[in-house]
């Protein structure tokens, strides 16, 4: 029996003295030998010396690494600061500049915190620094509807074309640019693509700044003279230049805010909203109404969102805050009161005046320019995906062509004037068409004359013409025109009894 107390006091102590080979004072940990391949034996290791219990300092030190959990969003953000700190004097000027303006950073961070923990969420899924969840409060101030200058949307800043080649949609109906989850996606997407290209994050965001293009040819610049290549090394736009130190500053600001005088509020280490799906098209009021939450906190989760429906077709999942989202599920289930969606798309068959079109659909003219944002003197082009009412009980939902690629194009009114232009030699009906660029029908009944009409040299011939084409007319003729001036339209005809009269017929 005593044998076996040895035996088995012995392996106790074997194993023991594998948990710790550290030597006396040494706080480095050794590093474990690499895995062994199994087809080959090798002799077990054995500690060296006597066994020593580890240090109190060697359990606060970083050699043990910390398993709580972050106390909110911002620890859980400095814990994975990862990109290397910019230390220079436009770091300093910025951190002064935030640090004087505590309700911009208020507001600023206030209205971020719906948005963070998804974008934590996604750093973290692909191994990015979060610092990079800090850039939208440089590029937007963290608004979703922000615009700027340039035409660059969202929160992330999205120019047109960048985000369609990112596959962020742009039609009459919503512009993803603004939605919460597709741009920050693309934002990510586009981050990495950069960060590939140049292997460092702060030439990364100059470039997602500036353009990789500008980047690659001012650090060709550079290598060509023989000069560094790094972030403060190139010749670049004041703004990009300060854009890496923007980011910097409140990547020090969000570290240690007591140090900047700077409270930031609360922000929660859980998710704010929740994805629901949208099986039907369905007005923005009723999601808002069935939800519980007021129209404004329904529209900063869903910034996208052009028009007062939601197509289905083309957005088939909205966002909703975390707790109403099942709400919201409920009352939609139960809810038997009406119609769900009072608005719907009219594909516009040929090009049209807005009054033609409000007259087709049953709106008033006001009200169908104020929906789709038509501009005054404009005429509709054919093809249009134009937001109109939807009759009760009738229809069904937008096609998913539709709903994805609806635009709306538009092509000035025609303003045309009566004039007269003196035929010249030879002239006949289709040559004055043909000079002026209208059609020869129109020609022959605003002269009463048939198709095959000619002109005398020297004669008047009734036009009307577009203003534009009225004073080339009058150039090449010196024929004054009528006074007055017709209405907007596309053609203008005259009855062959009222010969020189107005028209009498107008396509509007």
């Amino acid at each position: 029996m005593k044998i076996l107390h040895i035996l088995g006091l012995a392996g106790l102590l074997w194993l023991t003295g594998c948990a710790t080979t550290n030597t006396p004072g040494d706080n480095t940990p050794v590093p474990l030998p690499a895995p062994s391949d199994t087809s080959t034996s090798q002799a077990p290791q054995y500690p060296a010396g006597p066994l020593r219990p580890i240090t109190a300092g060697a359990a606060q030190g970083h050699v043990v690494a910390g398993i709580s959990a972050p106390s909110d969003l911002w620890d859980r953000i400095r814990r994975g600061f990862a990109m290397p700190d910019l230390e220079t004097d436009q770091v300093r000027d910025r951190e002064q500049w935030y640090a004087t303006r505590p309700d911009y950073m208020q507001r600023m961070t206030e209205r971020s915190s719906k948005y963070l923990f998804h974008i934590v969420e996604e750093l973290e899924r692909r191994g990015m620094p979060t610092e990079l969840a800090l850039l939208p409060y440089i590029e937007s101030a963290f608004n979703p509807q922000a615009i700027s200058s340039a035409k660059a949307a969202g929160m992330w800043q999205f120019m047109p074309a960048t985000g369609t080649y990112f596959d962020l949609k742009q039609n009459a109906f919503r512009d993803d640019r603004r939605d919460v989850l597709a741009s920050t996606r693309a934002a990510l997407d586009y981050l990495q693509k950069l960060h590939g290209m140049f292997g460092d994050w702060h030439l990364a965001l100059a470039a997602y700044n500036w353009g990789e293009g500008s980047v690659a040819r001012a650090i060709a610049r550079n290598e060509k003279q023989g000069l560094g290549t790094g972030y403060t090394d190139l010749n670049m736009p004041a703004e990009t230049r300060m854009y890496v130190p923007k980011l910097q500053a409140v990547k020090n600001i969000v570290a240690e805010p007591t140090r900047f005088s700077t409270d930031l509020p609360v922000i929660h280490n859980h998710p704010y909203f929740q994805s629901v799906e949208i099986t039907r098209d369905i007005d923005v009021k009723l999601v808002a109404s069935l939800a519980g939450i007021r129209l404004e906190d329904f529209r900063a989760l869903n910034p996208s969102l052009h028009k007062p429906v939601i197509l289905s077709a083309g957005m088939p999942q909205i966002l909703l805050p975390w707790d109403n989202a099942q709400v919201f599920r409920k009352n939609l289930a139960a809810y038997n009161e009406g119609q769900y969606a009072s608005w719907t798309v009219w594909t516009v068959p040929n090009t049209m005046s807005v009054t033609a079109a409000a007259q087709r659909v049953g709106m008033d003219v006001g009200d169908l320019r104020q929906m789709n944002g038509i501009p005054p003197r404009m005429m509709i082009k054919a093809g249009s995906a134009l937001m109109v009412p939807r009759a009760a009980g009738k229809g069904a939902d937008v096609s998913e062509h539709v709903a994805d690629n609806g635009q709306i194009a538009f092509t000035p009114e025609i303003v045309t004037r009566r004039t007269a232009v003196r035929a010249g030699k030879r002239d006949t009906v289709a040559s004055i068409a043909q000079r002026y660029k209208v059609k020869a029908a129109d020609v022959a009944d605003w002269n009463d004359l048939k198709l095959t009409g000619k002109f005398k040299a020297g004669e008047k011939v009734v036009m009307y013409l577009p203003v534009r084409l009225t004073a080339i007319a009058q150039a090449r003729t010196g024929a004054r025109p009528a006074a007055g001036k017709a209405p907007a339209h596309t053609t203008a005809k005259v009855s062959p009894k009222r010969k020189g009269g107005t028209p009498s017929k107008r396509k509007r």
